[in-house]
């Protein structure tokens, strides 16, 4: 059995009865959409088991030493990158932004890799989003811990700026059209997909020198 298959199989059973975020969708869909949205980038079964069990010490009770003595020190420390500290002593509306900026700051210097599997999770929820708003509208952010829309967009166009190194990946346009979608309202998304990415490009070329 290949790595990828035995971290598939081990995050579903990590994962069991667990659900998305206010529906009845078992869980373990986001990690096999995210891992599907890598397949894409890159063919390394280590990146890609990284991406499947990128949840499974976030969200369950299983560790990093765990990772690692089951997978090996590459694939937990490609885990890690991916995992926020959940700062248990404050409430996760009050941690959010200081979460979020932590994210944002370690993928400012991350591996390729790293950065393909904050991709994959990232546009993996935002189609979720997408497909959401479109029944909910704004009413959609009160499921989550940052309600403040403005911050939301704050965070995912950081994302997109952090991992600008995969601008030529269709992936990477599709998150940036949702990006679009949702927070500008746009008409014309495939055109305004086009100039978000353009201007993340002259932001981060500019701030290179």
């Amino acid at each position: 059995m290949g790595v990828l298959e035995q971290a598939i199989i081990f995050a579903t059973n990590r994962h069991e009865g667990m659900k998305r975020k206010s529906s009845n969708i078992p869980f373990i869909i986001h990690p096999l959409e995210a891992v599907s949205i890598a397949a894409g980038i890159t063919n390394d079964p280590e990146v890609l088991a990284a991406v499947v069990l990128h949840d499974v010490v976030e969200d369950t009770p299983t560790t990093l030493e765990e990772i690692e003595s089951v997978f090996g020190k590459r694939i937990a420390m490609l885990v890690a990158s991916d995992n926020e500290d959940k700062m248990p002593d404050l409430p996760p509306s009050e941690s959010w932004q200081i979460r979020k900026e932590m994210t944002i700051e370690h993928f400012e210097t991350a591996s390729r890799d790293e950065k393909i599997i904050l991709l994959s999770d990232k546009l993996s929820n935002i189609r979720s989003i997408n497909r959401d708003y479109s029944n909910k509208g704004e009413s959609l952010w009160e499921i989550f811990n940052q309600k403040d829309k403005t911050k939301q967009e704050w965070y995912y166009r950081e994302v997109a700026r952090v991992t600008s190194e995969l601008s030529k990946e269709s992936a990477y346009h599709e998150f940036c059209k949702h990006i679009v979608t949702i927070f500008q309202d746009e008409t014309d998304t495939d055109k305004a997909a086009d100039r978000l990415v353009r201007d993340i490009r002259i932001t981060v070329d500019s701030a290179n020198g």
